[in-house]
C-alpha cells in the first residue's frame, strides 16, 4: 500500500523526526490517518504538549474514519439507514460536507463512499465495471443525509459517507486551536500536506510553504510562499493515481459518473482562514473546473487566494498569493 503521495503542498524547513532547534523549537512526525503528520511547535511550551496534539489526531481519526469499525462514520454507514448518536465534531464535518455540496451543485458529495470504496486507490489497482460503477452512483446524494439533535442518519441504507475530502484540513485545524489555547504562539502543523500555521517561526518572520509542482521530482517547487496565521490545502489529479493499459485513473471522483474527474485543473492550492474552507474550496475547483472554480472562490468568505495549474500547463495566481522564491 502507498503509505503516502507527494502532495501539492509540502512544507519546507521541517525535519521528519522530533528534535530541538534555535532553543525551544521542537517537532515530531508520526504515522497517522495513513500519511505523515508533522508538528513544529516553538516557544516556552511543555514538550508533552506535542504528544497531546497527537492524541487529539488520533481521537479524530477515530471519529472521522470510513475504515475504523466503531467510528462515527462507521456506524452511519452500517446502520442501515437508522439514526446514530454521534460526536458533535463529527457532526460539524458532515455539515461543512453538506455546504460544499450545495456549493458545488453536488459535485462534491460526502455520500461518494460507496463510489470510492470500489475503487480503493489505497489497494490493489483495478477498473471498475460499468455494472459495479452503476449500483455505487445510485446511492451517492447528500441530500439524503438527515441530522437530527445529535444524529445523524442517510435515508438510502446502502449508501456511505466518506469525508476523507475535508477531515484532514479539520482536524489540522483542530490542533492548532488548541496549541493556540495553551499559549503556541508559533506552530506548524502539516497532515499529509495539509497545512496550518499558528503565528510565525520563531524570529518573528512568516512560515515558508513550498509548493510541489505536479508530477515533478521532489524538491521540484512551483514557488514558496509564506503563511502566518492561515492554512494552506491542496487537491490534484496527479496525487493518488494509478495507470492501466496505458490509461491513468485518479481519486478525485465525477459523483455523476463514478469516473475519475475530467476538468481543465491539474492542481489547485488554496490558501484560506480556515483549513476546511480551503480543503473543501481545493477539491471543489478540482471537480468543477477553472472558471467555475474562480466564481466561487470570489464569493467564499475566509478565502486568501490559490494557485491553479492547468492542463495546459499554465499556472493562475488568484487573490493575494506571491510566490517570495521561484514561480
Amino acid at each position: 500500500m502507498r503509505l503516502i503521495t507527494i502532495f501539492l503542498v509540502l512544507t519546507i524547513l521541517i525535519s521528519g523526526c522530533t528534535n530541538r532547534q534555535q532553543g525551544e523549537q521542537l517537532s515530531e512526525t508520526r504515522l497517522l490517518l495513513d500519511t505523515y503528520c508533522t508538528i513544529t511547535i516553538h516557544g516556552n511550551v511543555d514538550p508533552g504538549l506535542l504528544d497531546e496534539a497527537f492524541m487529539l489526531c488520533e481521537e479524530l481519526e477515530a471519529l472521522f474514519s470510513i475504515t475504523i469499525e466503531g467510528s462515527d462514520v462507521w456506524r452511519i454507514n452500517n446502520s442501515g439507514g437508522q439514526p446514530v448518536r454521534v460526536d458533535p465534531r463529527t457532526i460539524s464535518v458532515i455539515e461543512a460536507g453538506l455546504v460544499f455540496g450545495e456549493l458545488s451543485d453536488g459535485m462534491f458529495d460526502i455520500t461518494i463512499g460507496q463510489l470510492s470504496r470500489l475503487w480503493d486507490f489505497g489497494g490493489e489497482p483495478s477498473v471498475p465495471s460499468e455494472s459495479e460503477l452503476e449500483s455505487a452512483r445510485e446511492t451517492v446524494d447528500f441530500r439524503q443525509v438527515r441530522i437530527v439533535g445529535d444524529t445523524v442518519h442517510l435515508e438510502n441504507p446502502d449508501a456511505w459517507i466518506d469525508l476523507g475530502a475535508i477531515a484532514k484540513g479539520y482536524i489540522a485545524y483542530e490542533i492548532a486551536i488548541l496549541l493556540a489555547s495553551r499559549g503556541v504562539t508559533g506552530a506548524l502543523i502539516n497532515i499529509g500536506g495539509d497545512v496550518v500555521a499558528v503565528g510565525s517561526r520563531q524570529d518573528g518572520t512568516p512560515w515558508r510553504i513550498a509548493l510541489q509542482k505536479p508530477f515533478g521530482d521532489p524538491g521540484d517547487w512551483l514557488g514558496v510562499i509564506e503563511l502566518e496565521w492561515a492554512s494552506v490545502l491542496g487537491s490534484g489529479t496527479y496525487e493518488r493515481q494509478f495507470e492501466i493499459d496505458g490509461i491513468r485513473y485518479h481519486h478525485t471522483l465525477d459523483p455523476t459518473t463514478g469516473m475519475p474527474v475530467v476538468t481543465d485543473i491539474i492542481s489547485a492550492t488554496v490558501i484560506t482562514e480556515t483549513a476546511v474552507l480551503g480543503e473543501g474550496l481545493s477539491t471543489i475547483a478540482v471537480l468543477l473546473g477553472s472558471e467555475r472554480a474562480l466564481e466561487i472562490f470570489t464569493r467564499a468568505s475566509g478565502f486568501i487566494g490559490a494557485v491553479i495549474v492547468l492542463d495546459s500547463g499554465e499556472l493562475l495566481k488568484v487573490g493575494n498569493v506571491e510566490f517570495v522564491d521561484g514561480g
